[in-house]
C-alpha cells in the first residue's frame, strides 16, 4: 500500500521561504511521479507542480512558477517542494499525491491521483 507523508509546513513572514518534505513509503519511489497540491480556505484544491520519475519532467502552476523548486531523492523515497518569495495567497494545505504512473503529463486533475497524504498547514502572515 502506498502511504504519503507531508512535513514542513509553517507559520512564515511574507517574503519568506519553506520546504516541504514528502516521504513516500510500501512502493519504490523510482516508478512513480510525484505531485503536488494545495487548498486553501473555501477554495478547490489545486495543482501546484509535478515531478516525473524517469523522463525529469517538471511542471508548475503560473502562480509559482519562479518561486518553488521540486525535486526528488528516489534513494531516500523523498520528494521536496522548495517554495521562496512566499505570498499571503499562498497560505494553504499543501498534499503530495500520486498518480500511480512514472511521469507526469503535467499537473492533472484531482481525480488523476491514486494516493495523497495527509496534507502540511503553510500560512504566510505578518
Amino acid at each position: 500500500q502506498v502511504q504519503l507523508v507531508e512535513s514542513g509546513g509553517a507559520l512564515v513572514q511574507p517574503g519568506g521561504s519553506l520546504r516541504l518534505s514528502c516521504v513516500v513509503s510500501g512502493v519504490v519511489l523510482d516508478y512513480y511521479a510525484i505531485g503536488w497540491f494545495r487548498q486553501a480556505p473555501g477554495k478547490e484544491r489545486e495543482g501546484v507542480s509535478c515531478i516525473s520519475s524517469s523522463d525529469g519532467n517538471t511542471y508548475y502552476a503560473d502562480s509559482v512558477k519562479g518561486r518553488f523548486t521540486v525535486s526528488r531523492d528516489n534513494a531516500k523515497s523523498t520528494v521536496w517542494l522548495e517554495m521562496h518569495s512566499l505570498k499571503p495567497e499562498d497560505t494553504a494545505v499543501y498534499y503530495c499525491a500520486t498518480p500511480s504512473i512514472e511521469n507526469c503529463w503535467g499537473l492533472g486533475a484531482d481525480s488523476d491521483y491514486d494516493y495523497w497524504g495527509q496534507g502540511t498547514q503553510v500560512t504566510v502572515s505578518s
